[in-house]
C-alpha cells in the first residue's frame, strides 16, 4: 500500500517536477509535522534551511506552491501568517474541515455544505470553488480543561 510521501511523489513525477532531496525532505516534514494541523510556512522554512543551509527561501516558497497548485498541500491564512496542512485525501482534494483553535488539529468533514438552496440562489452562475471550515475546540481539549 503506497505512503502518503509515495502518492505525492507520484503526482510530482506526473506533473513533470523533479524528486530532488530538498522535495523530498519538505514532503517528510510536513507528513509528519503538518498531517493533521496547519503549520506556519515560516517553520517549514526554518527546518528547511537548516537542513540545506543554502537553500533559498525563493526556492522553499516556490515549491510550497507548487505543492498547493497541485494539491499536496492545502494553504490557509492564520492572521498575517501563511500555514499549510498536507493533503489528507489525495483522491478527493473537495473536502473540507474542523480546526481546533487550541491545538490545531485538523479534522476532515466528509460532505459538503454547499446546499441546493445555496445553488439556487446563484441563478446560472458558475462556482469556480469555496472554501469553509468550522473553528473550536476538538474533544481532546475539550476534555483536557474539565
Amino acid at each position: 500500500m503506497p505512503t502518503l510521501i509515495d502518492e505525492a511523489t507520484k503526482i510530482l513525477r506526473d506533473n513533470k517536477l523533479k524528486i530532488t532531496k530538498q522535495r523530498k525532505a519538505m514532503l517528510d516534514y510536513l507528513a509528519n509535522n503538518a498531517k493533521h494541523c496547519y503549520v506556519d510556512v515560516t517553520k517549514i522554512d526554518e527546518y528547511m534551511r537548516k537542513t540545506f543551509p543554502r537553500m533559498s527561501h525563493n526556492t522553499i516558497y516556490r515549491n510550497i506552491d507548487e505543492f498547493t497548485q497541485l494539491g499536496l498541500v492545502e494553504r490557509q491564512a492564520q492572521g498575517d501568517q501563511a500555514a499549510v496542512c498536507f493533503q489528507c485525501d489525495f483522491k478527493n482534494e473537495h473536502h473540507h474541515h474542523f480546526v481546533c483553535n487550541q491545538c490545531g488539529k485538523v479534522i476532515e468533514l466528509e460532505n459538503c455544505p454547499i446546499d441546493p438552496k445555496i445553488m439556487a440562489q446563484l441563478g446560472g452562475c458558475q462556482i469556480s470553488g469555496h472554501l469553509f471550515q468550522i473553528y473550536g475546540e476538538c474533544a481532546d481539549c475539550v476534555n483536557s480543561s474539565i
